[in-house]
């Protein structure tokens, strides 16, 4: 067997951060009865939010900007696209965002029984730009925890993936060889690239079957598919 050891991301991986976040902008969107400002839909406010969401993440990974800064940056931004005036958005909303979605279950399809099928056979572990402070309630609410001996983090290692030195410290914290090691996510940089860089084999998953010139090791779009080959 060429791989020992199995590092997966987490989210857009196996925990649908997309449905998860949908639901909870949706509560947010009721709960705070946004409808009376009588000027945007809550989907529209789930698209606006996830547009600014995204670019702001891409400038984190980047090191353009901290984890305060995006939280703090990503509702006050989306509500004046918007054009909802500073003074009337809750103040206390990324923090209700923050609590309530790590609650949130949703996963990927085949994600429970394909990591029932990989557990006894390899040693598996998490490797994520996520927050510390989220990660374990995420795996606990979407019962994923068991599954994983380790759970390496961004803040853990003091690096962001695709930066190589995330995964060297990875390879580190858990023992594994680079060699005998294999990276799945969803991310053509951050997962595939940053683990080509610190010589690992990697998994493309593409659910979208988006298209792309990028090289890869494997390439899925259902989770499923790892049984292929694992």
């Amino acid at each position: 067997m060429k791989y020992r050891h199995l590092f997966f991301d987490l989210d857009h991986t196996l925990w649908d951060f997309e449905k998860n976040a949908h639901d909870t902008l949706h509560t947010l969107y009721m709960q705070h009865d946004f409808a009376r400002f009588g000027t945007f839909s809550a989907a529209q406010f789930i698209q606006v939010y996830s547009d600014v969401n995204h670019a702001l993440w891409r400038m984190y990974q980047a090191g353009k900007i901290s984890q305060t800064q995006l939280r703090e940056v990503r509702f006050a931004r989306t509500f004046d696209k918007l054009g909802v005036p500073e003074d009337q958005v809750p103040a206390s909303i990324s923090t209700e965002f923050t609590d309530l979605l790590p609650l949130k279950s949703a996963v990927f399809p085949y994600t429970h029984e394909v990591l029932d099928y990989l557990k006894p056979k390899y040693r598996l572990h998490l490797i994520t730009n996520g927050f510390n402070d989220i990660q374990a309630i995420k795996l606990a609410s979407s019962n994923l925890t068991q599954y994983f001996e380790s759970l390496i983090t961004s803040e853990h290692s003091g690096h962001l993936k695709p930066d190589p030195r995330m995964f060297q410290h990875a390879l580190a914290h858990t023992g594994a060889a680079a060699a005998e090691s294999l990276m799945i996510g969803d991310n053509l940089e951050c997962d595939v690239l940053g683990a080509y860089n610190a010589g690992i084999d990697q998994v493309y998953f593409n659910p979208e079957k988006r298209r792309h010139f990028a090289q890869t090791t494997h390439e899925i779009s259902c989770l499923s598919e790892l049984k292929a080959f694992l």
